[in-house]
């Protein structure tokens, strides 16, 4: 028998994914596929916001606790990948952010007063988080959401367990962000489309990638326009004001939580300064700045 692709897709995460990989049996190749979903359902299930039945909200409840909460390891890594999003954007990026953002998109076509947001910055800052060995001290009136990285890192982690489950050449898409299980049978790279926001049956450019994973920043199809200035989707956690830089960024790296960590610094800085980061990073990436122009290093531009 010879290997052929074999596609499942399914909901997970709020979003569509899809699990590539080539098997001589598709019986087999749905076997791996069901296993790697019961994995994703289980990390979304300890991890989604706005539920009031798994982790993280026992997280959020131990705000003020003086004995703070005991936090496993697999916690422990999803908090090391946030200290590293946090520092790489220098604190405009911050899991501790999340009613900032939520304030935003509430306010549909309006802006919130300056008066809001300040009442709100005093409760966030990843800076004030104290951890110690195993233990989490989160201030009173604090919360925490993982937001994209639950995303990333559940991307890097379901790629890896695939191999472990024996498949050997693949591609994980969790709604939009991609883990290499290992290149296709005859070594050729995986060709990811980004999306194209004035055609939504178009692509944008075109990413080659043989290991690795990509994750993407900010919203192709909208921006934010407050007098005359234009304003991405990426709320500082500084200011409480979304960034004035790259309206999206998709980056490829050597693992999914890296490149989003990547996508959004280079949206939390100017345009220029994004660009010259990612740049000076090495990566692949595509951009698109506010005026529609189109920059990227080693992909396909359409």
């Amino acid at each position: 028998m010879t290997l052929s692709l074999k596609r499942f897709s399914f909901q997970a995460m709020s979003a569509y994914c899809e699990i590539q990989t080539y098997d001589e049996s598709r019986i087999n190749a749905k076997k791996i596929t069901q296993e790697l979903a019961i994995e994703i359902a289980r990390i979304e299930q300890k991890y989604s916001s706005g539920r009031k039945d798994n982790f993280l909200f026992e997280v959020n409840q131990s705000a003020g606790n003086r004995l703070g909460i005991k936090l496993d390891s697999e916690t422990r890594a999803l908090f090391d990948f946030a200290q590293q999003s946090y520092e790489q954007s220098d604190g405009v990026f911050d899991i501790t952010a999340t009613k900032l953002s939520s304030i935003w998109k509430s306010q549909g076509e309006s802006e919130p007063s300056q008066k809001e947001l300040d009442a709100l910055l005093p409760n966030v800052g990843f800076d004030k988080l104290q951890r110690r060995k195993s233990r989490l001290y989160l201030p009173t009136g604090m919360e925490i959401d993982f937001g994209p990285i639950i995303k990333e890192y559940a991307t890097d982690h379901i790629a890896k367990l695939a191999k472990t489950l024996g498949a050997d050449h693949g591609l994980v898409n969790l709604g939009g962000d991609f883990g290499v299980i290992g290149p296709q049978p005859d070594n050729q790279p995986w060709v990811i489309g980004v999306a194209n926001p004035t055609d939504k049956d178009a692509l944008l450019a075109k990413i080659e990638v043989l290991e690795g994973g990509i994750a993407s920043c900010g919203d192709f199809s909208k921006y934010l326009s407050i007098e005359g200035k234009d304003y991405n989707s990426l709320v500082s956690a500084k200011s409480g004001w979304p960034c004035i830089g790259l309206r999206a960024a998709t980056v490829a790296s050597h693992l999914c939580t890296h490149s989003g960590s990547l996508a959004r610094t280079a949206l939390s800085l100017g345009e220029e300064e994004g660009l010259q980061r990612l740049r000076e990073e090495g990566v692949k990436f595509a951009s698109i700045g506010h005026n529609g122009k189109i920059q990227g290093a080693d992909i396909q531009i359409i």
